[in-house]
């Protein structure tokens, strides 16, 4: 008997409830499948890939294999970004004979950085019914993990390829204040980073969240000055799918504290607390009490 067999999990009923859910026909789902760990697929995944007319993949191998590895076998359909507009019009005649279909891409939740938004569209205007499947995703894995604390967060994706629409790119972005998604190649990681160390402040925190979920996964966070040197530092950081996270501009009066703050760091360094604290309000214009205050916390700190 396996560990799995034994696990209480094993035994839970929740696990046969999705043979008994409702799974209507004329249907296309939007099945997310692992990113990297095949173990990560749920239940219900699972149950509505074994009973679909067909899957709609971006890579017959890649679903193939997937399928395989879980002991199931269903006709597939290639749906990559070069045939969404064509293959939508065949999906659309099956659902309306009736059929069940899945949409799958090759890792995480299809439509999303992935092909499927266009046939999803298609589906939609039809009249069709439209059910996602959740799951993997390598975006808010890397946010759940990276300790970056903001309510909001701003997905950008892949950057362009070529390097001065790239920085136009990143250009348009630097007063978001949300923590922004990027999604990169390895062979493009030291273009992406040096693109982003060009336009963004250097004292950003940036987060590289690699290989997620796989044997090799990697997550570094770091300030913006030292993600170059980072990559560069093991060749292999040059492999592998990567998420980058980048810190979101601060709003203007937190900017205006920070500063006021790594001024009156420096100058306390070289002055006495009062000298610092009188310097630091004439250059930023802040209250000297306040930062005479402040000036006493750190120093405090550091004794």
């Amino acid at each position: 008997m396996t560990e799995f067999q034994t696990s209480p999990i094993a035994q839970l009923p929740v696990i046969g409830e999705a043979v008994h859910q409702s799974y209507p026909t004329a249907t296309l789902y939007i099945v997310a499948t692992p990113i990297g760990n095949v173990t990560d697929i749920s239940v219900r995944a699972l149950h509505v890939l074994s009973l679909v007319d067909a899957v709609a993949c971006e890579d017959t191998r890649n679903t193939g294999n997937l399928l395989t590895r879980f002991g199931l076998s269903r006709p597939m359909i290639a749906a990559h970004q070069h045939n969404e507009r064509e293959v939508a019009d065949k999906l659309i005649a099956r659902l309306q004979a009736g059929e069940r279909i899945a949409l799958v891409s090759d890792a995480g939740t299809p439509g999303v950085s992935d092909p499927g938004a266009r046939i999803v569209d298609a589906v939609r205007a039809a009249g069709l019914r439209v059910v996602p499947v959740p799951g993997a995703s390598a975006a808010v894995t890397a946010l759940s993990a990276s300790g970056l604390v903001n309510d909001q967060f701003y997905f950008v994706g892949f950057l362009p390829a070529k390097a001065k629409q790239r920085e136009t790119a990143l250009q348009k972005l630097l007063t978001v204040g949300a923590t922004m998604v990027f999604y990169e190649a390895p062979h493009r990681i030291l273009d992406c980073v040096e693109a982003l160390a060009g336009v963004f402040e250097p004292a950003r925190q940036v987060v590289f969240a690699r290989e997620l979920t796989k044997l090799f996964e990697e997550i570094h966070r770091c300030p913006l000055s030292e993600a170059l040197a980072w990559v560069r530092a093991d060749p292999h950081r040059e492999k592998g799918e990567y998420v980058v996270l980048l810190e979101g501009a601060q709003a203007e009066g937190d900017a205006e504290e920070a500063e006021a703050e790594r001024i009156l760091n420096i100058l306390l360094a070289e002055c006495s607390v009062k000298q610092a604290a009188n310097l630091t309000a004439q250059i930023t214009g802040r209250k000297k009490n306040a930062l005479y205050d402040r000036a006493l916390e750190i120093k405090g700190q550091q004794d």
